[in-house]
């Protein structure tokens, strides 16, 4: 029986593959347990540039199994209180989505935990947690938001309807929408674009970006001008 999360790292590419498509690759304690894991590998493995996380069969991820709840642990399945924002956010490396089916309510806030996503032509979005009666925790309410707009989400979220891939383009969700058997080929460019910045800048950038998520406008600009003078400064040492 194959393991239910697939991992392999080829030209300094963390490719992570969610792997039950009889269950449209749905959240089960082992899945968490090895997704968390190979998620961390991206991150602290010096060989690994960038991580993509995408899923096995006809969907990406269609979030809880329902079948599990009450019967395993899901909401901290190695038992050291890390769940699936906090492992992704100490990621400092990109992690690309390539949503190659149904990403479904924790499926969901699985692909708006990653960097940015790519997706296919099948691909579907739909926040369910008012309709199944489970309590967003993954950032569903914020990184939603976030993507689309608070009028957007609260469409998405109250209604519980599916977007497809063409609205959730232009919808801002997503960053680009490819023909199904290019979605791959086209994620692993982009992938292969990131391997070949400068490793140390690309990292800088990265958190910079990010760093306006926690503060305004001002202090994220004076953050960076800061930041600036150091390096420039670094540089005149040097010469």
């Amino acid at each position: 029986m194959e393991d239910p999360v697939l991992f392999k790292v080829e030209n300094g590419i963390g490719l992570i593959t969610l792997n039950r498509p009889e269950r449209r690759n749905s959240f089960n304690e082992a899945l968490l347990r090895l997704l968390y894991t190979y998620i961390e590998e991206v991150g602290k493995n010096d060989e690994i540039r960038v991580g993509i996380i995408t899923g096995n069969g006809k969907s990406f991820c269609s979030g809880i199994d329902l079948a599990v709840i009450g019967k395993e642990n899901i909401f901290d399945p190695r038992g050291d209180g890390r769940d699936l924002p906090l492992v992704m956010a100490d990621c400092d490396k990109p992690l690309i989505g390539a949503v190659n089916g149904h990403a479904i309510t924790g499926g969901f806030e699985l692909a708006l935990n990653c960097d940015f996503l790519i997706a296919s032509e099948n691909a579907m979005f739909a926040d369910t947690h008012a309709k199944v009666g489970i309590h967003p925790g993954w950032g569903m309410t914020q990184l939603l938001q976030q993507a689309v707009g608070q009028r957007m989400a609260k469409q998405m979220s109250l209604t519980c309807q599916f977007v497809n891939a063409e609205q959730a383009l232009r919808l801002g969700l997503v960053n680009e929408v490819v023909p199904h058997d290019l979605l791959m080929p086209r994620v692993l460019e982009i992938a292969r674009q990131i391997c070949e910045v400068n490793r140390d800048m690309m990292a800088t950038v990265k958190a910079l970006i990010e760093y306006r998520n926690r503060t305004t406008l001002d202090d994220a600009y004076a953050r960076e001008r800061a930041e600036f003078r150091r390096f420039v400064m670094e540089k005149m040492k040097q010469a």
